[in-house]
């Protein structure tokens, strides 16, 4: 698979870590994150992800920064991104089981980088539901 990654400030560590799970799993990286920890603008590393994953130019995206709220905000933005903010495996599952979530959205702040390589894991590896939850979801965008 080719995911794309992006990641404020809060991130640099999780997204390092999170790379290097990715790699090992022979998935391309596509990395528009920041290397540093002196403060940055998370819109600036957040659309290109979303553009990524719009386009069809990445299949998942990773978006990082400290509460994963508003890296979450501006990827939703884009009609074809379906981001999530998650902070368990499980909350990470349902978002792809129910909600067919393309983009995970990870609070540094609030999570420790193994549970965030834990979360990428779930949410790669877990597959949409389909029935029920198609129809919800293909009532997200604005038409």
């Amino acid at each position: 698979m080719i995911i794309s990654i992006g990641n404020d400030h809060a991130g640099p560590e999780y997204k390092k870590a999170i790379i290097k799970y990715l790699e090992l799993n022979e998935h391309t990286v596509i990395n528009h994150g920041t290397d540093t920890f002196e403060s940055v603008d998370y819109p600036d590393f957040g659309h290109p992800v979303a553009y990524d994953v719009e386009s069809k130019k990445a299949d998942f995206g990773i978006v990082i920064c400290g509460s994963g709220n508003g890296i979450a905000m501006t990827v939703n933005k884009h009609q074809g991104v379906r981001a999530a903010l998650c902070w368990t495996k499980e909350i990470s599952a349902l978002a792809r089981q129910h909600n067919d979530a393309n983009v995970i959205s990870i609070p540094a702040r609030f999570t420790a980088i193994e549970q965030a390589v834990e979360m990428v894991h779930t949410f790669l590896t877990t597959e949409f539901e389909g029935g029920r939850h198609d129809r919800r979801v293909q009532k997200i965008a604005c038409k």
